[in-house]
């Protein structure tokens, strides 16, 4: 399949180039995935589901799990694992107090609009259900945002009115959960620098098209190298190995 939808405007996702440009994802999602506590015959919600690899996890302990998801190809690539799948947008999530818990991992950054998506996890859940997951924090990607932002610049482009993701801290975030109707069991700021497997090109060809995607080829190839060049100093190692400026937060609530 290669179909894909819009979460934000200009991010485009297909299985193919994300499985090889971030499978990382859903491995590095398990400490949150544990965090959760999934128990047999609990109806969850993975919000963001992707293909479905950390559901397919979640699933495992017994517990019945429904992916949401925007992009169609992904979706497809989860329902092959046998999960049920909704397509959704997470700012209108259309479900009934029906769940025990709402997962999601490294899905809600790409929501920038967290009361609507709060509210719906909230309507979405029972009374005393879960709230669990991780997301970009306050400093994610800061070195990448920034090496992205200039070579845009130097091409009269402001990039601020693009960037299309939400880091909040740990404070701006607890208080967002708690106005939405939850009270935070934990929620921390985690720094992760991240291995990249197919390099900063892959990461910028996978994770930047709101910001370079509508370039014409030519030049969206010639800023992915500037903003490459920028960024090997700091973030790739002697040995050529390339790490992302990853910082997570990560939370647990319970619906009041």
């Amino acid at each position: 399949m290669t179909s894909s939808v819009a979460v934000n405007p200009g991010q485009q996702w297909r299985t193919d180039t994300y499985v090889s440009n971030a499978g990382f994802v859903a491995e590095l999602g398990a400490p949150v995935a544990e965090l959760l506590a999934p128990r047999a015959g609990e109806l969850i919600l993975d919000l963001g589901c992707g293909d479905g690899r950390l559901t397919e996890r979640i699933a495992a302990s017994g517990a019945r799990v429904i992916g949401a998801d925007a992009s169609p190809d992904l979706l497809a690539s989860a329902h092959r694992r046998g999960i049920a799948v909704v397509r959704a947008d997470g700012h209108a999530l259309p479900f009934a107090p029906a769940f025990d818990a709402v997962f999601s991992n490294a899905a809600l950054h790409w929501m920038t609009r967290p009361d609507a998506v709060i509210a719906g996890v909230r309507a979405a859940l029972k009374t005393g259900g879960r709230f669990v997951g991780e997301m970009g924090g306050h400093g994610n990607v800061a070195a990448i945002g920034t090496a992205l932002l200039a070579v845009l610049h130097r091409r009269g482009i402001d990039g601020l009115a693009r960037l299309p993701w939400f880091f909040p801290t740990a404070e701006e975030y607890a208080g967002l959960l708690r106005r939405g109707g939850f009270a935070v069991r934990e929620i921390a700021i985690i720094p992760r620098p991240t291995p990249l497997p197919t390099g900063m090109r892959g990461w910028i060809e996978t994770f930047a098209d709101p910001l370079i995607g509508d370039l014409p080829a030519a030049e969206r190839i010639a800023a992915i190298e500037e903003a490459v060049a920028l960024l090997s100093p700091s973030l790739r190692d002697r040995s050529g190995v390339w790490s992302a400026d990853y910082v997570r937060l990560r939370f647990a609530a319970t619906a009041v």
